[in-house]
């Protein structure tokens, strides 16, 4: 089973989002020119024999090897290569790689054509599809990067086999966040499957995370430079970002989970959501073996929120929810949002 998800550039063309088992096909997606791949040690070890067949760049593992630092270490390793604008870039790997990836393939040479293996169910969901590449600055999360689609994104579930347990529960968070902002049915199938469910059928990992792309390509589509209806996609990602500030215990997607469930709790404050749903919610994000609390004192999390990218003077950007597959955007004074948390 494939399913091809096409998402429109909006300098014309597509970006495809394929979705099944594929790896075997990754030759057939290639165009027919020089390919370097970027990959990190862990993906090299697991994948060698596919990677080793093309020129590769290994990074560093861990969100910390997310930086400049690391950028520019890999265009110096383009340059050693003699990379030039005939090449395709190739992001084998999770967040971290695509991200990176993204981010050099867009601003090396002002630009090259690039694609990715995503490796992770969160890349594979989040990271990979959509075009934001970018990387952290002093801790903050993404404070540099690019709106950039890659060609292809080849999404092989049955390199989900060997993730270990809590990372895929981390990228399960986004494909709640997916059901939350848009699309109720695949949200109501965490209340009905368990996690083990989503691990061992093949199938029913294949539909929500078909779904959960398809999800982020409508958004996309509508706003590909984050102007206005994409801003829904940071659904627990403002608070989840201040978490990640504050502390090295969480993953990406379980930052995600805490951040969903504080927004939950935000918009029942606001009168936007009901209690009902609002716990929903939270017992999805618990079921799933995902946190929900970050144990970050709250000023602490206010004061990392006033340096995030997506403020706007005394401003940021909430993503307030209605309801299970309603969202909203809403501007709040950070005095407003301090009151609440009193």
């Amino acid at each position: 089973m494939k399913e091809i998800i096409e998402v429109k550039k909006g300098t014309g063309g597509l970006s495809r989002v394929v979705v099944g088992e594929v790896i075997g096909e990754l030759r057939s997606w290639l165009p027919q020119r020089r390919v370097i791949v970027v990959t990190d040690a862990n993906v090299h070890r697991r994948y060698k024999q596919i990677i080793d067949s093309f020129e590769h760049i290994i990074i560093g593992m861990g969100e910390t090897n997310k930086t400049l630092y690391t950028v520019e270490r890999v265009y110096d390793e383009l340059i050693a290569l003699g990379a030039d604008r005939e090449c395709f870039i190739l992001g084998f790997g999770g967040g971290i790689v695509t991200d990176v990836t993204g981010f050099v393939a867009s601003t090396y040479m002002r630009g090259l054509p690039f694609g990715f293996v995503a490796t992770t169910l969160l890349a594979q969901v989040d990271a990979s599809v959509g075009g934001k590449n970018g990387v952290n600055v002093e801790g903050y999360k993404n404070m540099v990067g690019v709106f950039n689609q890659p060609e292809f994104v080849l999404c092989d579930t049955s390199l989900l086999r060997t993730l270990p347990e809590r990372e895929f529960r981390a990228g399960l968070a986004e494909i709640i966040k997916a059901g939350i902002i848009a699309d109720p049915q695949l949200f109501s199938l965490f209340e009905t499957y368990s996690l083990e469910e989503f691990r061992q059928d093949g199938a029913l990992l294949t539909r929500i995370i078909t779904a959960s792309v398809r999800v982020k390509a409508a958004v996309v589509e509508a706003d590909e430079r984050e102007g206005g209806v994409r801003k829904k996609l940071n659904l627990g990602h403002t608070f989840a970002h201040a978490i990640e500030k504050c502390s090295s215990e969480f993953l990406h997607g379980e930052a995600v989970a805490i951040g969903t469930a504080m927004m939950a709790g935000v918009s029942v404050r606001l009168g936007v959501l009901s209690e009902e749903e609002a716990e929903r919610i939270r017992r999805v994000i618990v079921r799933m073996g995902l946190p929900v609390e970050s144990g970050v004192d709250v000023k602490r999390l206010l004061k990392a929120l006033k340096l995030d990218k997506k403020r706007d003077a005394d401003r940021i950007s909430l993503v307030l929810i209605d309801r299970v597959g309603s969202c909203e955007i809403r501007k709040t004074p950070f005095a407003e949002l301090e009151k609440l948390f009193v």
